[in-house]
């Protein structure tokens, strides 16, 4: 009885399928020109579509897609527009409609072009020079974007998680429960294998606030970014340069002499050779924040397009075998992205713990 079944199911399924074939069936020439013509403009809207992914937008849209009438229909919501152009102008971001109408504040006019905002006339006028660049006036833009939106809602985020492992210790110190429980192993790991180790068993508790922001803030920002919401926070240069100054700061305001003296007027090193050498060791406090600003910049960036490559191939091909391919592998390059998270943040936070250490570093001079 069940293979009769089964055999019933099976020649239904094939009966479905021929009916379909039979139904698309096209002349070769017809079918080949179409396959080509769509495979062209398939592959163009994903090379338009991975740097727009990865864009600061003036707006948190969730997704889109474009309707039988040709409508583009959006999900998400607006952000605060803030323009300094000789006096405030404070605005929803709905007013420019993705870009698509003329935004009116006052009696100015702003125009969104790229993901910049411009100044305009009523009729929307972008000029642009020789190498497509508007020429319009920009005013100073503060908005809220959706990276900077994201960075208070983690910073919310961080807030909650830090203020309810507090309140976890203060009522059980010896078995602390929940949010405590779970964070307690990051913290032990961060302070036992990163700050101990490297800033010494002196000065580490002056950094350890320093050390477990950054760690956690990078590492919830990566993981934010692997989602489908589009949040790419950590392939902003401007968010890595931030964190990469702060680092610098902190190792500038915190150094000890002895520090100092290293960079300047190196010990056991002929005079000769001190001039030439001071300003190497002068550069190269100012390459060591470099580095982790582009480590960071780079790796995220890297990864991001490359996972957005490959699940566009998908798209492009339109069959079952490249399809299937591209999807593995996005499945497996997406498994490995969750490490690169962690271990970007990890990365960061060992770095900076080394640059402390070797601010606040006591040597024994013979």
């Amino acid at each position: 009885m069940h293979r009769k079944i089964t055999v019933k199911a099976l020649t239904l399924v094939f009966f479905l399928f021929s009916i379909a074939s039979f139904a698309i069936d096209k002349s070769e020439e017809e079918k080949a020109h179409l396959t080509e013509k769509t495979k062209e403009q398939r592959e163009k809207e994903v090379e338009e579509y991975i740097p727009h992914h990865l864009l600061d937008s003036h707006d948190f849209s969730l997704f889109s897609y474009t309707s039988d009438d040709g409508e583009h229909v959006y999900f998400g919501f607006p952000l605060p527009v803030i323009l300094w152009d000789n006096g405030l102008n404070v605005f929803m971001s709905s007013k420019f409609h993705h870009g698509e109408t003329i935004a009116k504040s006052g009696e100015n006019y702003y125009k969104l072009d790229h993901g910049k905002i411009y100044k305009t006339d009523a009729a929307g006028t972008i000029t642009y020079d020789a190498d497509h660049h508007a020429t319009n006036s920009k005013p100073l833009d503060f908005s809220i974007t959706k990276n900077v939106f994201t960075v208070m809602m983690v910073g919310l985020l961080m807030f909650f998680m830090f203020s309810r492992m507090a309140k976890a210790y203060k009522n059980n110190e010896s078995m602390p429960k929940g949010m405590g429980r779970l964070l307690e192993p990051l913290v032990i790991y961060i302070r036992d294998d990163i700050a101990r180790p490297n800033i010494g068993e002196k000065h580490y508790k002056r950094y350890m606030s320093y050390l477990l922001t950054v760690f956690f803030f990078i590492w919830i920002i990566n993981l934010l970014g692997l989602t489908p919401l589009g949040i790419n926070v950590t392939n902003n240069i401007a968010i890595t340069f931030c964190l990469a100054i702060i680092t610098y700061i902190i190792t500038t305001a915190t150094a000890k002499k002895d520090y100092w003296k290293h960079i300047f007027w190196m010990p056991g090193v002929p005079t000769p050779m001190k001039f030439i050498l001071m300003p190497i060791e002068l550069l190269g406090t100012f390459i060591k924040p470099f580095s982790l600003m582009i480590r960071l910049y780079a790796n995220i960036t890297a990864g991001h397009i490359v996972l957005m490559s490959i699940l566009g191939m998908i798209f492009i091909a339109q069959n079952w075998l490249g399809g299937s391919l591209s999807f593995l592998l996005a499945m497996v390059l997406g498994i490995l992205e969750l490490l690169v998270a962690a271990l970007q943040a990890y990365i960061f936070t060992m770095l900076s713990a080394l640059y402390f250490g070797s601010a606040v570093e006591e040597h024994d001079h013979h």
